[in-house]
């Protein structure tokens, strides 16, 4: 069941990037692109999802979910080095390419040589990120 719950989030996920236009790397390097053509479709994207993320956040959190995880209570505060260079990765990889994880692996249903390179950089990322330590609290 999990499975099945999880594969549909999954696609209702990759519908709403396909449909939102955010499959498109040209739209994320125009949201980029403030003193040239700018584009706010990502903008509007962020401003339908933050508030619909932060409604059901504020309903579960401190209690477990149907699926048996715990909503977090409270957000960690964990500023470190690894947070800090993990965050400039993702944000210089998504600035060059306009892709980031989510539209990556939906990309491979139409898959390119963009797209494998930009997946396959990012699979090594993952990699990489489990050889660093993370510090003990």
């Amino acid at each position: 069941m999990k499975a099945a719950i999880a594969f549909a989030c999954g696609l209702l996920f990759a519908l709403g990037l396909g449909l939102s236009g955010m499959l498109q790397p040209v739209r994320v390097i125009g949201f980029l692109d403030f003193f040239g053509d700018w584009d706010p479709t990502l903008l509007g994207v962020m401003l339908g999802a933050i508030p619909v993320y932060l409604l059901a956040w504020t309903w579960r959190r401190g209690r477990p979910t149907r699926w048996g995880s715990l909503v977090p209570a409270k957000a960690s505060h964990t500023l470190d080095a690894r947070l800090f260079v993990g965050a400039s990765l993702f944000g210089i990889g998504w600035g060059f390419t306009g892709v980031c994880p989510g539209p990556a692996v939906t990309n491979v249903a139409a898959a390119s040589a963009f797209t494998l390179v930009v997946l396959a950089a990012i699979l090594t990322g993952v990699v990489l990120s489990f050889l660093v330590p993370a510090r003990a609290k």
